[in-house]
């Protein structure tokens, strides 16, 4: 699964901790025209909706009694574009009670 899949969670796991964690894989480049941000956003409201409309607690149970974290793993540095819309997504999401975070994958080959 992937950035492009918007319908698709890609991935979702517990942490040691017991933190919820929903993984985005986004393996695109970052772009000036905001096509790459547009995909994101479909792809993190997604998520949103898979948590706020209750799929999670049904799909997972152990939902009910964790944090959640929302958590965007990048193949490629951010542009500026790109990390204002992923700094505005913390904030926003920050609110709502759900975690937020991003990284860079380092390459290994």
């Amino acid at each position: 699964m992937s950035i492009d899949q918007t319908d698709k969670i890609d991935f979702i796991g517990t942490s040691r901790d017991e933190k919820i964690i929903l993984t985005i894989s986004d393996h695109l480049e970052w772009d000036d025209g905001g096509e790459h941000i547009l995909l994101l956003q479909e792809k993190v409201n997604a998520y949103l909706q898979f948590i706020e409309g209750g799929q999670i607690n049904e799909d997972y149970p152990k939902a009910n009694t964790s944090e959640l974290i929302i958590s965007v793993k990048l193949k490629f540095k951010p542009n500026k574009l790109g990390l204002e819309f992923l700094n505005r997504c913390k904030t926003i999401i920050l609110d709502t009670g759900i975690g937020f975070e991003w990284d860079i994958l380092e390459s290994t080959g």
